[in-house]
């Protein structure tokens, strides 16, 4: 049963943070400790709680680790029975010194200024990836990337495929691919389980894709078409993907891809603007004309994998809807789907 649209914060991540069936059943086929590594950010601490509340043994630690700079996000933790680690991933030492765990999910990166700071980028996308593949040899893995490794493509094509080539479309995308080569290669030469988490276009409602158009919908800003189609899940539905992914790992072969597109079906900025006009009673604005390439992934192997029950895409549009008019926190870190040229 879904739950009701959130109006607070709280609700929010408690929706988030909701594990269903099949991930606690995921879960409790696999033995061990869970560690979230770069927890601190956007989806972390919804996924540590996730474990946390999907694991019934209290004797099986949910181990969080992040800088936490804000102290607040480790006590929050805390007080939900997840263990927090302040460590600086892009130290030797501080990784190292991590505790063991057989099942480990890689939630590290920087892409939001990554075109200013493109040693950062590269430090914390490749270096840290390569200190944390090394140090968990022999564990479980999901390593969280980006449909950005693909590039855009003709939609025509019906989205990009696990099996592609990958195409860098900006320094971003070229530190996204070094973080995957990374882990692949040292999985593969170690016989690590890995699966390479590929998310497009996750929907919380204080920042994503939906939520960066009900804001201009809501107030009158155009709506750029020049990317016409995009992908859409709810952040919480990625969050139970990304638990059961754990039950997906393998140990790379050169002609298996050990990587997986998590996201839902393709929609076309337009009809995603004009759902959430017709939800809030507004009409949309529009600017641009319509590409006919986009960064936009196939969902065919996901669906045979990890089969899910998504959130309606209507549901979410409503949600972000009613969030935006309640006043609810936004992030203030837009997507930058329209963007067309790498640089974000």
């Amino acid at each position: 049963m879904r739950t009701a649209a959130p109006t607070d914060e709280r609700a929010l991540d408690a929706a988030l943070s909701a594990p269903d069936d099949a991930t606690i059943d995921a879960l409790a086929s696999l033995p061990g400790d869970v560690l979230i590594l770069g927890a601190g950010g956007k989806m972390g601490p919804t996924v540590a709680r996730m474990a946390r509340r999907a694991i019934a043994d209290p004797a099986r630690r949910v181990i969080a680790v992040s800088r936490f700079s804000d102290e607040r996000a480790a006590a929050a933790l805390h007080a939900h029975g997840v263990e927090t680690i302040r460590a600086d991933l892009a130290d030797p030492a501080a990784v190292a010194a991590l505790p063991d765990a057989p099942n480990v999910l890689w939630m590290a990166g920087q892409k939001f200024g990554s075109t200013g700071d493109p040693v950062g980028t590269w430090t914390q996308n490749v270096v840290a990836s390569a200190l944390a593949a090394q140090r968990f040899v022999g564990a479980r893995m999901v390593c969280f990337s980006t449909g950005n490794v693909y590039g855009r493509q003709a939609v025509s094509l019906g989205g990009a495929r696990e099996q592609d080539a990958l195409v860098p479309d900006g320094e971003y995308a070229a530190s996204c691919i070094g973080r995957e080569r990374v882990f692949e290669s040292i999985a593969r030469r170690t016989h690590t389980p890995l699966l390479l988490y590929r998310l497009f276009y996750a929907c919380d409602l204080r920042y994503g894709v939906v939520t960066d158009i009900a804001h201009k919908v809501l107030h009158g800003v155009p709506v750029p078409l020049d990317t016409a189609f995009v992908n859409v899940i709810w952040q919480g539905d990625a969050n139970r993907l990304a638990l059961r992914a754990l039950t997906q790992a393998a140990v790379p072969a050169i002609e298996m891809p050990v990587a997986l597109n998590v996201t839902g079906p393709i929609v076309s900025v337009r009809e995603l603007a004009e759902r959430i006009g017709a939800i809030a009673n507004v009409t949309p604005v529009f600017t641009g004309t319509p590409g006919d390439d986009a960064l936009i992934a196939n969902v065919d192997r996901l669906t045979g994998q990890l089969p899910y029950a998504a959130l309606p895409l209507d549901t979410l549009c409503a949600w972000a809807v009613q969030w935006i008019r309640g006043g609810g926190r936004l992030l203030n870190k837009p997507t930058k789907f329209e963007v067309r040229d790498g640089r974000y």
